[in-house]
C-alpha cells in the first residue's frame, strides 16, 4: 500500500483515539481506547524505518535513524512534561485532549511536508508472505539478537522511568507531580545522544559502540540506588543517555541488515521493542510492591547485562557480503 499512506493514517487515528480517552466514561472505554491507539501507531514506527532504510542513502542511515530518534525522544520529553502538569493543575482529561489535538496538527502537517516514497515496490500480501519473510529474518545470524535487544532496551527503559516517578512521589522526597514530571527534561540528552551515537555507528561501526552505550545506560541504573536526589537524576541522565544511543544504533543496524521484505524486520524489531515495555513492566510493578526501587533496579541490571551480552555477541557478527567494512553490519 505504500510508505506515506500507512504512516498517516497511523498518526490521524491515533491521536483521535487519544482525544476521545478525554470523554471515557469508565476504565473499561478508557482500556478500549488505548488499546486501540497502541494498535494504530505501531505502525508507525516500523513503517517509518523502513521508509528511512529505502530512502536514504546507506552512508547516512545512522545519522539519519538518530535524528528519527532524538524525535521520539523530544516528543517523549513533552508528552511526559505536558501531561504530567496539565494533570496537576487541571486533569488528566485536559491533558489527554490536549496531546490529542497536538496528534491531530502532527499527522496533518506530516502529511502535507513528507516527500512520497521513491524506492517503495509493492510486495504480494497474504500472510504466507508474512510468514516466508518472519522466516527469512528469524534464520539470519544477526536479527534475532537484535529483536531480543530491542526487547530488553525498551523494558528496561520504560519499567526505570514509570517506576522512578512513584520513588520521587513518595517518601523522603514526596515531590509534586509536576515536579517529578520534569525528569522528562533528561529526554533532551536522548535528543543528543542518538544523533551522535548514529554519527560514530557510521564512521567507526555499529558493534564497536554498541555495547559502549549499554554500559552507560548500566551506570546510570545503578546511580539511581542512591538517596541523595543529585545522584538519582544523575544516574537517569546517564541512563537515558545510554539507552536512546543504543536504541539509535540497534534500530539503523535493522535497516543495514535486513533484506527484503525489510517492513516487516522494521515491525518485528518494533513488536519487541513494545513486547519488552509491556512485560517487563508489568513484572517491576509486582517487584516494586514487594521490594520497592533496589528490587526494581536488581531486576533491570539483570536484564541489562543481558543486553550487554547480545552487543559482546554481536561483536562477531560476520558481516553481510554486500556490507562494506566501514558499516560494519
Amino acid at each position: 500500500m505504500g510508505r506515506k499512506p500507512l504512516m498517516v493514517a497511523a498518526m490521524m487515528i491515533a491521536a483521535v483515539m487519544t482525544v476521545l480517552c478525554a470523554f471515557a466514561q469508565n476504565y473499561g472505554q478508557l482500556l478500549v481506547m488505548r488499546a486501540l491507539l497502541g494498535l494504530a501507531l505501531g505502525g508507525m514506527p516500523a513503517i517509518a524505518m523502513a521508509y528511512l532504510s529505502e530512502e536514504i542513502e546507506p552512508t547516512s542511515l545512522g545519522l539519519s535513524m538518530g535524528l528519527y530518534i532524538s524525535g521520539s525522544a523530544f516528543g517523549g520529553m513533552l508528552g511526559r512534561m505536558l501531561t504530567s502538569v496539565l494533570s496537576d493543575f487541571l486533569n488528566w482529561r485536559v491533558a489527554l485532549g490536549v496531546m490529542g489535538v497536538a496528534g491531530v496538527l502532527a499527522a496533518l502537517e506530516f502529511w502535507r511536508s513528507l516527500p512520497a516514497s521513491r524506492r517503495f515496490r509493492p510486495a504480494d500480501g497474504g500472510l504466507s508472505a508474512v510468514a516466508n519473510g518472519a522466516r527469512r529474518h528469524f534464520t539470519d545470524d544477526g536479527l534475532p539478537w537484535l529483536f531480543a535487544l530491542a526487547f530488553l532496551l525498551m523494558g528496561c527503559f520504560i519499567s526505570a522511568y514509570n517506576y522512578i516517578g512513584y520513588r520521587l512521589l513518595g517518601a523522603p522526597f514526596s515531590l509534586r507531580q509536576s515536579v517529578v514530571g520534569g525528569i522528562s527534561l533528561l529526554y533532551l540528552l536522548g535528543i543528543f545522544s542518538s544523533v551522535w551515537a548514529g554519527r560514530l555507528a557510521d564512521k567507526f561501526g555499529r558493534r564497536g559502540v554498541l555495547w559502549m552505550m549499554l554500559s552507560v545506560m548500566m551506570t546510570g541504573l545503578l546511580l539511581t540506588l542512591s538517596g541523595a536526589l543529585g545522584l538519582i537524576v544523575l544516574g537517569m541522565a546517564l541512563f537515558t543517555f545510554g539507552f536512546f544511543a543504543s536504541h539509535s544504533i540497534a534500530s539503523s543496524w535493522i535497516g543495514r541488515r535486513a533484506r527484503a521484505p525489510q517492513a516487516l524486520a522494521s515491525a518485528l524489531y518494533l513488536f519487541f521493542y513494545y513486547l519488552g515495555s509491556s512485560v517487563v513492566g508489568w513484572l517491576c510493578g509486582l517487584v516494586w510492591a514487594h521490594r520497592g526501587w533496589p528490587g526494581v533496579v536488581a531486576l533491570l541490571a539483570s536484564l541489562l547485562a543481558g543486553a550487554l551480552l547480545i552487543a559482546l555477541r554481536l561483536r562477531t557478527l560476520t558481516p553481510l557480503a554486500s556490507a562494506t567494512p566501514a558499516l560494519a553490519t
